[in-house]
């Protein structure tokens, strides 16, 4: 089925952006969905970008009127419907973030833990939009900064939502870095490289560095160090307010490579030095969901609740019927 010409719409009391991942069928047709019946309503505008809009048009079932999402001028946007995986999502982030315009995330990638819905969920996306009924959540991020020298002039800046990894350039050799937390020196690492993760992305690269599970609504900062030939090379819990700082040494024959969210890159030369802090802006994550964390982590990881023996699972059901379980009799 295939849509009507697309017109120019004028700014309503609402206004939805929605940014699908193109080049995924299943996105589209997802957002195409979604379009049909939100636009429907007269106070509603749907803003996508050129591409967006060329992709969603055939889909439709009828006319729609398009508003085209211009990132340096976003308006007065409600809210970003995302319809992907988690780097769709961190891609709409780079300019929903400073907007400030809340992220609602379907999850058509692979873990997701940035979504918030999977695609059987898009009728009540559907329904819990047009009623607003959803809940913003702010999410700490970082900024990093790139200096020239310790303490020197700076060359490059960004932000991270997940986190900031400086990694060794070449493949066959490891890095040495200081790393000092409020100026005062943590240790020297021979290493793959250094990771400084908020909670967010506690669940993502840090979580693959063996970096522990931290709950999103804390206030908090996670250095994870990547197999440092060290023997304290454990993963850190810092305050909010720390400023991490990590020096790649004069006198090592390679460079390092700086990322944020695995997307932002840049070049790191010997004697240079990364500085990381929180951002003053949080990322806003629109809510539906209710469900505290845990059950997300159950079911983003499918990770196992009941034994795998059948007198466990017995157990464990009845437990969570509220029956009591006599223990087996001693033999």
């Amino acid at each position: 089925m295939s849509g009507g010409a697309i017109r120019v719409a004028p700014v309503t009391s609402r206004n939805i952006a929605i940014t699908p991942h193109i080049l995924r069928s299943d996105a589209v047709a997802a957002a195409a969905a979604f379009i049909d019946e939100v636009s429907g309503h007269d106070d509603i505008a749907c803003w996508l970008r050129p591409d967006a809009i060329a992709a969603v048009t055939p889909l439709l079932t009828r006319p729609v009127e398009f508003q085209v999402l211009d990132q340096s001028d976003i308006h007065d946007l409600e809210l970003v419907v995302v319809f992907g995986g988690d780097g769709t999502i961190l891609r709409a982030a780079e300019w929903a973030l400073p907007a400030q315009v809340p992220i609602l995330g379907v999850n058509l990638g692979h873990v997701g833990f940035l979504a918030e819905l999977e695609p059987s969920q898009l009728d009540e996306l559907i329904r819990r939009v047009l009623e607003r009924n959803y809940r913003v959540e702010e999410r700490l991020c970082l900024e990093v900064v790139l200096r020239d020298r310790p303490g020197g002039e700076a060359i490059w800046s960004s932000y991270a939502i997940n986190e900031v990894s400086l990694e060794k350039a070449a493949r066959e050799r490891m890095i040495e870095v200081l790393v000092q937390i409020d100026g005062h020196p943590l240790q020297r690492w021979g290493t793959d490289g250094v990771l400084v993760s908020t909670p967010t992305g506690s669940t993502a690269y840090a979580f693959s560095a063996q970096g522990p599970v931290m709950w999103p609504d804390l206030d908090a900062l996670l250095v994870v160090p990547l197999l440092a030939h060290a023997l304290f090379a454990r993963p850190l819990v810092l305050s909010p307010t720390s400023v991490v700082t990590i020096e790649m040494l004069r006198g090592q024959a390679t460079s390092g490579v700086l990322w944020c969210d695995g997307r932002r890159s840049v070049d790191v030369t010997r004697g240079s030095e990364v500085e990381v802090r929180r951002l003053q802006q949080n990322l806003k994550i629109a809510r539906l969901d209710a469900s505290p964390f845990v059950e997300r982590l159950v079911r983003k990881f499918q990770l196992p609740v009941q034994g795998w023996r059948k007198e466990d699972s017995i157990d464990a059901g009845r437990e969570i019927q509220g029956l009591k379980t006599e223990p087996e009799p001693e033999l």
